[in-house]
Formats: C-alpha cells, structure tokens, sequence
C-alpha cells in the first residue's frame, strides 16, 4: 500500500475503507493546493484521500538553485488553524525568515506539512477518473480500484507547458522546456539559448550562466523588472518607495489597483468573463523579480528579437531571428505555460467532454465546481474563472475554504433530501395501511 505515519486519533482511516464507499472526496496531487484542500476537508471531518508524491512537481520539475518569486507572508501552505504555517515551520527547523525562499527549503517545508496534516498520503499514481454515478471511479498504477463520491483535480502545472510552433518537431534532446529538469548543470561549457522573458527564463539563464554555459537570452520584447530593490539612501528619501509598498497586497499578485483585487478570487468569479481575462493578462504578463537581475551579468540578452525558425544542423540547434541565424547547443524554452485539462490525462474521453470549459480551461462555479456535479478544479486550472491568485501559493486557502463549504452544504442538502424521502416513503406506507401519519 504505502508508508507514512499512521492517521490521527479519532480519524477515519481512509486507506481501509471500503470499495463501496473508499471516500468523500479524492483529491489528486499533493502540491500546495492537493495538501491545503486536504487539510480544510479534514478538519471539517469529511473523509478524504489524497494520491500523489508530496511536491513532485516542485521536486522534479523545476531546476535545482531556484527561488521562490512569492514573499514569506504568501507562501504558507494553508491549514484551517494555521497550525503548520512556514512560520511554524521555520520555528520548528530553526529555519531564518526570509524572502525569495530558496525552493529545496520550501520543498522540505512540504514535506513536513504533508506529514504533519497528512500522514496517510497515497502516493500512488491516478491513472483513470471516470463517472461512476453516484460518484468517481478512480483507477491506481497498481491497478486497485477506487470510488469517491467528489474528486479535486489539483495537479497543478503538469503536462501544461507551452512549446512555440517554431520549435515543433525538433528533437527534444536538443530543445527542452524549462519544467522537464531539476537541475541545469548538464550543459556546462556548452552554448545554450533560453527563449523568454519571465521568471522562468530569466532566472535559469542565470543558473545556467553559474553552471559554466555559455547562455544566450533570446526575448521578444526587453526584460520588465519588478519590484526592484531601492539603495539604502532610498530607503530612507524615496517617497515613491514607501508609496509602493503602502500599495502592495499581501500576496502582491499584479499591480495596482488589480493586486488588491486579485485578493478576492470569490468576487473576481462574478467579474464579465472579458474582464477577469485582462485583469489575469495583466497581472500575469511576463516579468521576472529584480533579486535575478545580477545574475545575468554575462548572459546575452537578445530583447526585442522574433525567431522564425528552428532546425537541426550537424547535431546542433539552429535558430532563424529577424536578424540572422544563430547555433546552440541546446534550447531551453521558458515559456510558460498553457491551461490544457485533456493533457493532465487522467480524464476518462467520456467524463472529459462533459467538462465545460474555454480555451482548455474549465468553467468553475462555486466551491470550484466544474459543469460535471462532484469535480473540482484548483491551482492553475480555476486561473480563468477565478482569477491569477489561484497561479500562486497564496490561493491555495482560498480554494480549500471554498471546495469544503461546497462539500459540507452538499451534504447538509443531500441529508435533508433524504430525510424527506425517508417521511414521504413512511407517509406512503402509512396510507397503504390505512394507518394515519400517528399511528
């Protein structure tokens, strides 16, 4: 089955269920958003399981040296009681407060809240949902069989990176994409092209640079800074400084006015489609974090260029820009990412086409619900119905508030149905027997 501690006193031990009746609700991914929806669901005792690695993307997916863009204050991992918050853990592990956390210290602290919160973690792999009225039915690697009654799709970022059509068909040994490596030493003394401009890109250019690569920057438009640190004596006299910080939101999604806004996923939710589109574009547009500026010293930065084309020569990258052609030794894309559900592949064909969804990202109502009753979406995926917060560490509570007070008012409403068919059903054979409804 698996490891991992036993489940809290007084829990339902999930991993022994029942077939007919395993859980309440599944949820699938065990990163921030998998981890936190768990949490809420639990402490309001709603039988839940969870399957997946802790953190596996942010183990496996994004290279070794990186930081976290996110400040200290959003980038707890949220429990209903704040109980296994990064400032506990940071108590906890002797661990120095401090902004643009370094991601093996945030994995470790995922680690640690997955075996505080949840011990019983599944780390199985979900290879199949399907309908399975009432209800999911939810296939395992191993083959083993499971039913929920909800399903919380929180995979996060995976199989959701975008590859420019320029760069279609070559092979991908020599054009990779910056979520298919945990570290980037493999390219030293090597020359290597990073297409992109945000903190992806940016800040593997400058780990391959520290690496030993030879890097070239290629970008379409010039690089935006944000939040760039002002000198000492700024500090002190800069009014436009202190101005910025009065204006920044805690999460500091965006910019101002729209980071305040993208506080308030719920209310975003009822903002006219066209609208919560460009508050996500603007808020979400390419840009990287000023603390990755020095660490382009010695990349090329190539802004302001189109690539054409891209094709293999002699065991080598060429890449066709507006103003000539260059050669590397390998491509890395930092691209970014494009909400896609039927690439998470586990959606049975039958139950994905009765997702209601824009562009590949789902349509979500209340408590993150999809078009289908009993599936919900978190993390990058409600992007499009709820806003950019839901791309960010910070939305995760929000999202396990919101999928618990669903679950528990479902269930409030599927008890009072049942209470009345259970009246209806007695008054029926009360009448049957020529009884009344006292007798």
């Amino acid at each position: 089955m698996h490891g991992g501690a036993a489940a809290p006193q007084g829990k339902q031990d999930v991993t022994r269920a029942r077939l007919s009746d395993d859980c309440e609700v599944a949820v699938i991914g065990a990163g921030p958003y998998g981890l936190a929806v768990a949490a809420h669901l639990r402490c309001a005792a709603v039988s839940t399981r969870v399957f997946g690695r802790p953190l596996s993307f942010w183990r496996e997916h994004m290279p070794k040296g990186m930081r976290l863009r996110s400040p200290w204050i959003a980038t707890h991992i949220a429990d209903p009681d704040k109980r296994f918050s990064l400032d506990a853990f940071a108590r906890a592990t002797a661990l120095k407060r401090q902004d643009q956390l370094p991601l093996a210290r945030f994995v470790d602290y995922g680690d640690w809240f997955q075996r505080q919160a949840i011990p019983d973690l599944d780390p199985r792999k979900v290879m199949r949902v399907e309908s399975a009225a009432p209800g999911f039915r939810l296939t395992l690697a191993d083959e083993t069989v499971i039913h929920a009654r909800r399903v919380v799709m929180a995979m996060g970022l995976a199989h959701q990176e975008l590859r420019p059509q320029q760069f279609a068909g070559v092979d991908r040994t020599l054009v990779s994409h910056t979520s298919e490596h945990a570290a980037l030493d493999k390219w030293r003394g090597q020359r290597v092209a990073v297409v992109g401009r945000g903190q992806s890109a940016c800040e593997s250019a400058a780990l391959l640079r520290d690496a030993g690569s030879q890097v070239d920057l290629i970008c379409r438009g010039a690089v935006r800074w944000v939040g760039r640190a002002p000198g000492a004596a700024d500090r002190t006299r800069s009014w436009g400084w202190h101005l910025r910080e009065l204006l920044q939101a805690p999460s500091a999604v965006g910019p101002f006015p729209w980071n305040w806004l993208n506080e308030l996923p719920g209310l975003e939710r009822r903002l006219p489609g066209g609208m919560r589109t460009w508050i996500s574009t603007r808020s979400l547009r390419a840009a990287s974090a000023w603390w990755v500026m020095p660490g382009l010293d010695g990349v090329q930065v190539l802004a302001s260029r189109a690539i054409r084309s891209a094709a293999v020569r002699g065991g080598k990258v060429a890449v066709e820009l507006d103003d000539g052609a260059r050669e590397y030794d390998h491509v890395l894309l930092g691209t970014g990412y494009r909400i896609d559900i039927a690439k998470l592949g586990v959606l049975a064909p039958e139950l994905l086409a009765k997702v209601d969804h824009k562009g590949g990202s789902p349509t979500l109502g209340q408590g993150l619900e999809s078009s289908v009753p009993g599936l919900h979406f978190v993390g990058a995926s409600a992007v499009d119905s709820h806003g950019p917060l839901m791309r960010f560490i910070a939305g995760a509570g929000y999202a396990g508030r919101s999928v618990t007070r669903h679950a528990l008012a479902h269930r409030r409403s599927a008890k009072h149905q049942a209470a009345h068919t259970v009246g209806a059903a007695q008054r029926l054979s009360h009448s049957d027997l020529g009884m009344g409804p006292a007798e």
